[in-house]
């Protein structure tokens, strides 16, 4: 009896915890509704677009003109001031004013016209580095989308596991109060009852095993998601039954389209093949068309107002022959390892998606296999059980049938699991998984 009630303790004490959480039914569509939005990967590769927009708005004010406005005032220590004019050269008057005052007030514009199309090119590359930013954040989306559904199919498999562990304690504990009584009489040896009460401290393990991983995962997944501390989450099987469709995702060239990951890189590309033209815009000379207004008020010598002017300005480096060759070189260097990064990262796609299917293949055939399985082990355990009670078979078989019963039950749940994991996964790889959650 102390041994039944050590291992009784601990399940009652599971179930209260259990009961106590706030249990609410998740679907997955939900789950990964919530993460796109809210977690806080999502919320990061967000800000990074919302940066990128805001650098491109920045960039695009430099094809603006510059307007400047100054002014002085400039006090003097008793300045010589000697007035070399078209003057009489009979005025004998060589006094100099009395100076100690300036005052200066400048407006000046710069409008650029032209500087090898520089302005052009480097908005056009900060368009695209803004448009990769925007297909890495829906790349994100996808990774955040598939990571979600990993757990929550490893959630799916430890809840099920808790439930048949359970059961099978149970089972377990009723046997080894059966297998008390028939030692007491004298029917059965001690040793059988050593067995089974060994069976069942394994299951009590077990179980305290499944607990903990059900409170891992769904931890991480309320973390993950934002959600109450106290929210556990409740999985309705119903979303593992059905036929899976077979996508048509063995064309690559539809499978590339839809990766953005890999559109990400061709944005890249296209900024940095605008590189090779900005580095280019420096062989070429600076127009710019300049204009300007000066008032000047030297106390007691000079006043002037109305001093406008405007022009072009030229301005050209003639050391860029020498020097910005290597800036060519550079850029066009760049636009090679975004080539050969394209390249890899499209064999690893095409590799990604063979191996998806033929995963999501697999996880088909064995789910059958597990089916049929528990049918078999249901069966075998039935035969074995008659033939204990009749004495004959031992308990070694007996205890045998129950643990493959058990296993048959948990593998053919895990393959229930497995199948819609290995599903998503391969929409996973071919960058279609939350559109066909219509996210």
């Amino acid at each position: 009896m102390r041994i039944k009630n050590l291992f009784i303790y601990p399940f009652l004490l599971f179930l209260s915890i259990g009961f106590a959480q706030k249990t609410t039914k998740l679907d997955l569509k939900e789950a990964l509704d919530i993460a796109v939005r809210k977690s806080n990967e999502a919320v990061l590769a967000s800000t990074k677009v919302q940066t990128k927009n805001l650098e491109l708005q920045s960039v695009k004010n430099i094809q603006y003109p510059d307007m400047k406005l100054s002014g002085q005032y400039l006090r003097l220590t008793n300045a010589n001031v000697n007035l070399k004019l078209n003057s009489n050269s009979s005025s004998s008057s060589n006094s100099s004013p009395k100076v100690n005052e300036l005052m200066l007030g400048q407006a000046n514009v710069n409008f650029p016209i032209f500087n090898g199309f520089k302005l052009k090119n480097t908005i056009i590359a900060s368009e695209n580095l803004f448009k990769s930013e925007e297909a890495k954040y829906a790349h994100s989306k996808e990774e955040i989308a598939i990571k979600v559904v990993d757990y929550y199919a490893n959630l799916y498999r430890t809840q099920k596991a808790v439930e048949f562990l359970s059961e099978n304690l149970k089972s377990a504990k009723q046997r080894v109060t059966d297998f008390i009584n028939l030692e007491n009489n004298g029917i059965i040896p001690r040793n059988d009852l050593l067995k089974v009460q060994l069976q069942q401290s394994k299951l009590q393990l077990s179980l305290d095993e499944a607990v903990k991983n059900v409170s891992i995962l769904n931890f991480y997944l309320v973390t993950y998601l934002h959600l109450p501390e106290d929210f556990y989450i409740g999985i309705d099987e119903n979303q593992f039954d059905g036929a899976k469709p077979i996508l048509p995702i063995e064309n690559n060239e539809i499978v590339l389209k839809n990766r953005k990951d890999l559109l990400a890189l061709t944005f890249i590309k296209k900024a940095n093949e605008s590189g090779i033209k900005i580095a280019k815009s420096n062989y070429f000379p600076s127009l710019a068309l300049v204009g300007g207004y000066t008032a000047l008020s030297l106390q007691n010598v000079v006043s002037v107002t109305n001093a406008m002017n405007f022009g072009v300005g030229v301005s050209y480096n003639f050391a860029s022959v020498f020097k910005n060759k290597k800036e060519v070189q550079l850029a066009k260097s760049k636009v090679l390892e975004t080539e050969q990064a394209q390249a890899i990262l499209t064999e690893n796609i095409k590799i990604q998606v063979q191996q998806a299917i033929e995963n999501f293949n697999i996880s088909k055939k064995q789910s059958l296999v597990y089916k049929e399985a528990i049918d078999q082990a249901f069966e075998n355990f039935r035969i074995v059980k008659d033939k204990h009670e009749n004495g004959l078979a031992t308990t070694n078989e007996l205890l045998e049938a129950d643990v493959e019963q058990l296993n048959a039950k948990i593998n053919f749940a895990n393959s229930r699991a497995n199948i819609m994991l290995k599903y998503y996964e391969m929409l996973a790889a071919s960058g279609t998984l939350l559109a066909s959650f219509n996210l």
